[in-house]
């Protein structure tokens, strides 16, 4: 028998903070969701059971099916993605139950950067012409054919881990055997064992670097917020830190910014939903690094609200379901996350200073992570200690609580014991 009523199927592809508040958005706004999920085991404690979709991950076609004959019982009107890993799966399923979609092999370009690389290299959108490489190769000749500075990343990977700017070849052969350490994780190889063990070489592109929040419909890109990253990010290693909107560039470099990123969700075939971008800028104008069919990742979407007090995720929510009245103006005040910076690798054993942060003025909340959590800062992790929140009347005031704030965080980090 089949429910006539309309469902959001939400793809979550780990137990982070992305499902919660997709799941609290479509409360506030009456939505029936569904979690699919290759981890349903581990939120069981967090979903009603009749609200869980289990899905095998690791064979996207069969996951397809599962979707497919999950839509015979229940009507599903919209799926959306939370990662670069579900991203392709949502496009896929959506184009066989006849819904909004990207392009499945733009939603796959979007998350292998030689692909992303190779379609925007054909549409002429400006980005760092790259090589790629595979695990087994010798760096030691591959540094003697690349120009200096370069940078290598993983092709599937996110959040910066396992990114390394290599200024000549005693460095680049140096990242090259740290990438491959990356990489021989067997959680790893085994998402995908061929382009899961290749390695990316491009050019280091100086400049300073923006993010990108949108929304597509029917092709067409509304820029929802363009957030300045004021620390630079010139390596070796890319940990991101300070987002603050609206930006603070001349309007003519933001119209360029959001020209260039339409330009390349159209190379890579991206028309619906979400989209995240990073660019660096030069004299030369934006030059696009990353695109992901996926919101901002971690709780960096709490930076943003819209309308009176609208979250990014009911936003998007109310656009997969067609709920009309959805406000899609950021609010007027300016806002800010900081994505707190790992200084080393360990156990995370001590956090002192939350409450002394939160009373900055300015600071609307200060998130941590668990006590007793296994922390590493890029490019060996991909998780941050936590995250604070601003807003304020400007973003100068806005990056400035957020650095105070931070600054009255006192961290213990334990090393780790070695392997016996």
């Amino acid at each position: 028998m089949t429910s006539s009523k309309e469902h959001l199927l939400l793809l979550v592809s780990t137990t982070g903070y992305t499902g919660n508040a997709f799941r609290e958005a479509a409360s506030r706004l009456g939505v029936a969701m569904i979690v699919g999920s290759d981890r349903c085991h581990v939120l069981a404690d967090q979903w009603p059971e009749d609200g869980m979709l289990t899905l095998d991950f690791r064979d996207p076609a069969r996951a397809v099916e599962q979707i497919v004959a999950a839509a015979t019982s229940r009507t599903i009107r919209a799926i959306l993605p939370s990662s670069e890993l579900t991203a392709t799966l949502a496009a896929r399923a959506s184009a066989r139950l006849g819904l909004p979609h990207n392009a499945p092999e733009g939603a796959a370009a979007a998350g292998n950067k030689a692909q992303m690389r190779e379609r925007l290299a054909a549409a002429g959108v400006r980005s760092p012409v790259a090589q790629t490489f595979a695990i087994a190769d010798d760096p030691r000749a591959i540094a003697e054919r690349v120009g200096f500075p370069c940078v290598l990343k993983p092709l599937l990977l996110s959040a910066s881990r396992g990114v390394i700017r290599a200024d000549d070849a005693t460095t680049f052969v140096a990242a090259w055997r740290r990438i491959a350490m990356i990489l021989a994780l067997p959680e790893l190889l085994a998402r995908d064992p061929i382009e899961g063990a290749k390695i990316l070489v491009e050019p280091f592109v100086p400049g300073f670097e923006v993010a990108v929040e949108g929304l597509l419909s029917g092709g067409a890109l509304r820029v929802l917020a363009i957030f300045d990253k004021p620390d630079p990010l010139d390596g070796p290693y890319f940990e991101e830190t300070i987002y603050v909107t609206p930006s603070r560039l001349d309007e003519a470099t933001q119209q360029a910014i959001a020209a260039t990123t339409a330009d390349a969700a159209r190379a890579l075939g991206l028309c619906e939903g979400p989209l995240h971008a990073e660019l660096r800028i030069n004299a030369e104008g934006p030059w696009v690094i990353e695109v992901a069919a996926r919101s901002i990742g971690g709780l960096c979407g709490r930076a943003l609200r819209f309308g009176v007090a609208m979250t990014l995720e009911e936003l998007l929510v109310g656009h997969a379901m067609g709920i009309e009245a959805i406000a899609d103006e950021r609010e007027s005040q300016a806002s800010g996350v900081m994505m707190i910076p790992t200084p080393r690798a360990g156990i995370l054993e001590q956090i002192e200073g939350v409450e002394a942060a939160k009373a900055v003025s300015g600071i609307d909340d200060v998130s941590m992570r668990s006590l007793g959590s296994h922390v590493a800062p890029p490019p060996d992790g991909d998780a941050y200690l936590g995250f604070i929140f601003a807003r304020g009347p400007s973003p100068e005031l806005v990056e400035s609580a957020l650095r105070e704030a931070h600054g009255r965080l006192v961290l213990k980090i334990a090393p780790l014991l070695p392997t016996p």
